[in-house]
């Protein structure tokens, strides 16, 4: 007669037969890798100098490797199948609490983020946007994010990835045709790619990597992602198909936007280019799109967290009244706090250093004791830990001062 654990893991093991393909994955990996991070390169590039593209390419590479240690952390005990997991298995209870704190303020920001993305760009395409709602006029910011928010909310309650991939490939193709309005904005627009840049800016730099870390903050969801695969063990060649993708993209962008604009870029790029052409309105309209592929991805491990703590909300009323309430919250913090950028850089250095660098490696380290033995494996985790420490302490204390001054 089987076990109690025995009988998980053969539950776990029929789930995956019936999970998320390896392509399906990979669409779902790069939709949120190449998210709304991608509007912020050409102005992370411009903080930093020319320098900060390798460094893009170098905080990939890290990203890419800590990811790997989240797979072989789950590869070790088959029931593990959130991050949240993993962090108890390392670290007890107390280590899961901590972890989660981290993790699940990171993805709420990042709805919060989506939405104020969404009423940037949209006022800027009907600025005389605005409606009274019980004797309280509503500007066109305000007003998208209500109305992105009301959008959204269906997608919010479809409850498997494999669903959710046909709307990942949407926001691939969506981040595709925004390279290619940027380079017919450039090319046929007049505007040129003249700007030669700085090659290093040294006062920016800590906001540059602070954005790459935002970008690269996918970490979050990677468990989850993994979970839900017909084969766990094909989760290292979905991460390198997704973050090779992702360089691509945000290179691409990065590289375009700060020959065309230089120092003058704005926090988003599609709020430098020119207003009145048809390629801008096509570039705003694909980024318009984005949020709306994005936004029930990074909702899903909030939602998964909830369920399995108090398993009344796996009822679908319950399950559809919980996924409304986070996604009013988000709206109503992002009417209060409307600071694109530098919101982003706060996300970047304070949360997602720590979830993309800082715990794979702790965690990595506590469930593998052959880690710990000096070798070229315990260096790299030792000059990640460092490296990290360093970005996210710099970082935060620079994105928190912005976002004060700003307030003031």
């Amino acid at each position: 007669m089987e076990t109690e654990s025995q009988l998980q893991v053969s539950s776990i093991s029929s789930q995956h037969k019936e999970g998320t393909s390896f392509f399906k994955t990979c669409f779902n990996g790069l939709n949120t890798l190449a998210g709304i991070g991608m509007l912020s390169m050409p102005y992370a590039i411009s903080q930093g100098g020319w320098i900060s593209f390798m460094l893009l390419i170098i905080f990939a590479m890290i990203c890419w490797y800590t990811a790997i240690l989240l797979g072989r952390c789950m590869n070790q005990q088959p029931l593990i199948k959130s991050y949240a997991d993993i962090a108890e298995v390392a670290f007890g209870y107390k280590g899961r609490t901590f972890i989660s704190t981290f993790l699940y303020l990171e993805l709420f920001l990042i709805l919060v983020e989506l939405l104020i993305l969404e009423g940037d760009n949209l006022a800027k395409l009907f600025p005389n946007m605005s409606f009274t709602m019980i004797g309280f006029k509503i500007g066109s910011k305000s007003a998208f994010v209500l109305i992105t928010a009301l959008i959204v909310l269906p997608t919010t309650w479809l409850r498997s990835l494999g669903a959710l991939a046909y709307i990942s490939f949407g926001g691939i193709v969506t981040s595709l045709i925004l390279i290619g309005c940027i380079v017919w904005v450039g090319e046929v627009d007049g505007v040129g790619f003249h700007e030669r840049g700085k090659l290093v800016s040294l006062g920016g730099l800590s906001t540059s990597m602070s954005l790459f870390a935002f970008c690269y903050c996918a970490h979050a969801l990677m468990p989850t992602m993994c979970n839900s695969m017909k084969d766990r063990s094909q989760f290292s060649k979905v991460m390198l198909v997704c973050f090779a993708a992702s360089i691509f993209i945000y290179g691409t962008i990065g590289v375009l936007g700060y020959m065309m604009y230089g120092d003058n870029l704005k926090s988003q790029i599609t709020l430098n280019l020119p207003t009145n052409t048809i390629s801008t309105k096509i570039a705003i309209y694909t980024t318009v799109i984005n949020p709306f592929t994005k936004y029930a991805i990074v909702i899903t491990p909030i939602i998964n967290a909830i369920e399995e703590k108090w398993h009344l909300c796996k009822r679908r009323p319950i399950s559809i009244l919980i996924r409304t309430t986070i996604v009013v919250s988000s709206v109503v913090v992002a009417l209060f706090v409307p600071l694109f950028g530098y919101i982003m850089a706060f996300i970047g250095a304070f949360l997602s250093v720590a979830i993309s660098l800082l715990f794979p490696c702790l965690c990595y380290l506590k469930m593998h004791k052959a880690a710990r033995r000096f070798g070229l494996e315990l260096i790299i985790i030792v000059a990640i830990l460092v490296i990290g420490t360093f970005i996210g302490t710099q970082g935060t204390y620079t994105s928190l001062v912005q976002i004060v001054n700003s307030i003031k």
